[in-house]
């Protein structure tokens, strides 16, 4: 009876999607890409091979099957455009047994204090700065993840559930929710992973709540009257390989590749088809006693598109590409249970985005 009715729910949820116009959006919920823990982004987030701790949640959760410590607590925050755009993540993980681990994981993506300016001019069309508001755009996520060992020997396998809210101020909410599902195989020296992003597709439900002041102004000004939808966010594949090289007794370096494919499209990325595109990324960690950790890395590859400054002799501005790339670096310290760590991306200013520091904190405990 209990399958039957889980079975009529799940049903009944596919036919009120289907309902409704749901669309495709390229890089929908995009904010679920930027990564998590200082750690991990100093390596160019090239970690679904080799993760293993709490952070495994987020990039490939059957890296939990091997966490080192019962419990693990974790906090992160950085900001982006000169600390308009806020991004936070917390998250715990509890080591079950040997074989089994668990995680929860809270994401934020913020910013504050926007100006609603919608309602600037009053009826007798002056301004009027008493009629400004602020409301914040924000953008939350849930993850509940578990990774364990199978049945095979040195094989892994876990699962992620995200849960979506995203808000608009008052004018608009958005729920959704989506699957995760990673797995890692270790032969003999290397370490492979590949965890499947929004594996049954990720659905976003926008729910619009405008007053008639609000429309009105839309209508004077051109503008399109955004209306109830959803909103699809297609898988994305990141698979990996890595390999830790033994220097001396106190002394290691760790690098892993990796190869991401996207299937919503042609995008900017150094080798794009339609649908499918897929992008490199590189990271590299150098470890000493344990306790040390030098860290570097590169991602986001991809080909610009670019308009000349000047114009053929027809008249015409010609097109090209132009070649970016996001590097970054990063600390790490340890002290007993205690690791913190640090990551600059962008330090070049390479990409067109701003580069960003990044922290992280988090502890072991039994």
């Amino acid at each position: 009876m209990f399958k039957n009715k889980i079975f009529f729910l799940t049903f009944s949820i596919f036919l009120s999607i289907n309902s409704i116009d749901a669309q495709v959006r390229r890089y929908s919920n995009d904010y679920l890409n930027i990564g998590i823990s200082a750690k991990n982004m100093a390596l160019g987030n090239s970690v679904v091979a080799n993760v293993n701790d709490y952070s495994s949640a987020y990039y490939n959760p059957a890296g939990l099957a091997l966490l080192s410590s019962k419990y693990t607590g974790s906090i992160m925050h950085s900001e982006y455009y000169s600390g308009i755009a806020k991004y936070d993540f917390a998250g715990f993980s509890y080591k079950y047994d040997d074989s089994l681990g668990f995680a929860v994981s809270f994401i934020r993506l913020g910013i504050d204090d926007i100006q609603n300016t919608l309602f600037l001019f009053d009826q007798n069309g002056q301004v009027n700065y008493d009629n400004i508001e602020l409301f914040s755009v924000a953008d939350y996520a849930t993850l509940l993840s578990f990774g364990r060992e199978s049945r095979i020997k040195r094989l892994y396998y876990g699962g992620t559930v995200k849960l979506i809210f995203r808000s608009e101020g008052k004018f608009a909410k958005a729920f959704g929710f989506g699957l995760d599902a990673g797995v890692q195989y270790f032969v003999g020296k290397y370490k492979i992973g590949a965890n499947l992003l929004n594996a049954t597709s990720t659905f976003t439900a926008w729910f619009f709540k405008l007053s008639d002041e609000m429309i009105q102004v839309f209508e004077d000004t051109g503008n399109e009257i955004p209306k109830n939808s959803i909103e699809l966010t297609m898988p994305i594949l990141n698979s990996g390989i890595s390999r830790t090289f033994k220097i001396s007794d106190k002394t290691s370096l760790l690098s892993e590749f990796d190869l991401n494919f996207t299937f919503d499209g042609k995008r900017n990325a150094l080798v794009s088809f339609n649908p499918v595109s897929f992008y490199p990324q590189i990271g590299f960690e150098f470890n000493y006693n344990k306790i040390v950790f030098v860290r570097g890395g590169v991602n986001n590859f991809q080909l610009i598109p670019d308009f000349a400054a000047n114009a053929d002799t027809s008249g015409n501005y010609f097109r090209d590409n132009r070649f970016e790339f996001v590097p970054s670096v990063g600390l790490g310290f340890v002290y007993k249970k205690l690791h913190i760590d640090y990551a600059l991306t962008n330090f070049g200013n390479i990409g067109s985005g701003l580069y960003s520091h990044i922290f992280s904190v988090s502890y072991k405990f039994d």
